[in-house]
């Protein structure tokens, strides 16, 4: 390369190059800024810069097609992708088309700064990848919450990989849309994709259900039956609830893991597969272990890589465009017209506690569409119920919320809990550190000065407490 540390940033919005080119430049690293895609293009013809940072829509070219026309030319140039489009699919496209790293608008500019200083460090590494991505399907997850982004991202650098995958979240947080997902943008989307919720199978059919049986196994048993891991093999096997799934199918999935093949129910033969897990639970599975309900060998098998999902009142940011998103879904399905929440019932929506998390949002936008009368909702058509629910979140917030922890101590000393300090601390860390991050749209430098903390201790904070959307690999 010709320069030392020289970075091009390209962006059609003045301010944005501004911002990054006296960022960058008090940080030593010097600066090239260009306001198209086709300037940069005729620029690669006589120079070559260590790092591109691009914005993906752009007039002329866009961000993701000068992308793949640079590294045609320099495969091994790190291109970082902004854009103020942060979903699902820009993040997965970026990755597949080659990007070394992906940065949502609006970033907090310590983040672009600590990323350019990766991509200036592994300039010489080859991040090309998949030139046909699919991005023709629409996208279910939608999210700009800081938390949902460290999701994208993670999703968009496994989507080169084969590797099992443990999806942690509370229930309606979406597990299978992001197995889904996983699936979709990997080498085996064109394979199947299983999925089987282990809470819902009776105990004594989950080894049949999982491995299939032989003609005349067990009573009942007429005919053979294929099992999900032979409908699965080749694709992607998706384990709902793992944390309910009983301990003498953990050691026979562990085998699975471990060897590629099992036998059926009353089968002698070995049925050899090539299938990918992902598992998810609500559950937190480390406490499973060390109470001896979940084999510890298994879970170090799953737990490769871990994305934590965040419960919906931890992305309230996200309930406006969620709740329009399933109300235009709903309308088309059901042929009526497209209903729209009123100003008021969209903060009322934001500060919700919502327990059933994005699939209670989703029920209730369809009772909406079916029951509320007119275009626009009011706050006298909400279901009674969730009016309660807010009147009860209220409540609580003008509550005392030392007496409340007093009352929380006291349950858990009487359920037999011991070490309660130890639980209670990482939950009220989390807590301040999501208000703060809320409060400040999730730049980090901001929510840690509220917090009173340095800006690395809040770093090593959040990933001690799980916060990140991944816990290896370096996903973030």
């Amino acid at each position: 390369m010709q320069n030392a540390n020289n970075v091009w940033v390209v962006d059609d919005d003045k301010s944005i190059r501004w911002v990054l080119e006296k960022a960058l430049s008090r940080s030593g690293i010097e600066v090239n800024v260009f306001e198209d895609g086709e300037s940069v293009l005729q620029r690669l013809e006589s120079s070559t810069p260590d790092v591109v940072i691009s914005d993906i829509r752009m007039p002329g070219i866009d961000g993701l097609e000068m992308l793949e026309k640079i590294l045609v030319r320099h495969p091994k140039l790190p291109v970082i992708i902004t854009t103020a489009h942060a979903d699902l699919d820009n993040a997965v496209s970026s990755y597949q088309s080659g990007a070394f790293e992906y940065l949502p608008k609006p970033f907090d500019i310590d983040d672009a700064i600590a990323m350019t200083r990766r991509a200036l460090a592994v300039a010489t590494e080859n991040f090309s990848g998949f030139s046909d991505a699919d991005t023709t399907v629409q996208s279910e997850m939608i999210g700009r919450a800081p938390a949902m982004q460290e999701v994208f991202r993670a999703i968009g650098r496994l989507s080169h990989s084969h590797i099992n995958v443990l999806i942690n979240g509370e229930s309606g947080t979406g597990k299978e849309l992001v197995a889904k997902a996983l699936h979709k943008h990997s080498p085996r989307r064109e394979q199947p994709f299983i999925a089987l919720n282990m809470a819902a199978i009776p105990r004594d059919l989950v080894e049949s259900e999982l491995f299939g049986h032989e003609k005349g196994a067990f009573t009942g048993a007429g005919q053979q039956r294929v099992g999900r891991f032979e409908q699965a093999s080749g694709g992607t096997l998706f384990l709902d609830e793992i944390g309910d799934m009983p301990p003498e199918i953990q050691t026979r999935l562990l085998r699975v893991l471990a060897d590629g093949e099992f036998y059926r129910v009353g089968g002698h033969t070995p049925v050899k597969v090539d299938v990918r897990v992902i598992a998810a639970t609500h559950q937190d599975l480390e406490e499973l272990v060390k109470k001896n309900l979940f084999r510890e060998d298994l879970f170090h098998r799953l737990n490769v890589i871990r994305l934590q999902l965040p419960s919906l009142a931890d992305r309230s940011e996200d309930i406006p465009q969620l709740a329009l998103h399933f109300l235009q879904h709903c309308g088309e399905e059901l042929g009526v017209e497209t209903k729209i929440l009123s100003p008021e019932v969209v903060e009322y929506f934001s500060r919700l506690p919502w327990p059933g998390n994005v699939r209670q949002l989703e029920n209730v936008c369809r009772w909406l569409t079916v029951m509320a009368a007119g275009t626009e909702i009011q706050m006298d058509a909400l279901p009674p119920q969730l009016r309660e629910e807010g009147d009860k979140a209220k409540s609580l917030s003008q509550g005392n919320w030392n007496e409340m922890l007093q009352d929380w101590a006291k349950r858990e000393l009487q359920g037999g809990e011991k070490r309660i300090l130890d639980m209670a601390l990482p939950m009220f860390e989390k807590t301040m550190i999501n208000a703060a991050l809320q409060q400040t749209g999730g730049r980090k430098r901001d929510a840690s000065l509220l917090l009173g903390w340095g800006r690395n201790t809040l770093t090593r904070k959040m990933k001690e407490l799980g916060m990140q959307a991944s816990e290896k690999n370096d996903l973030h």
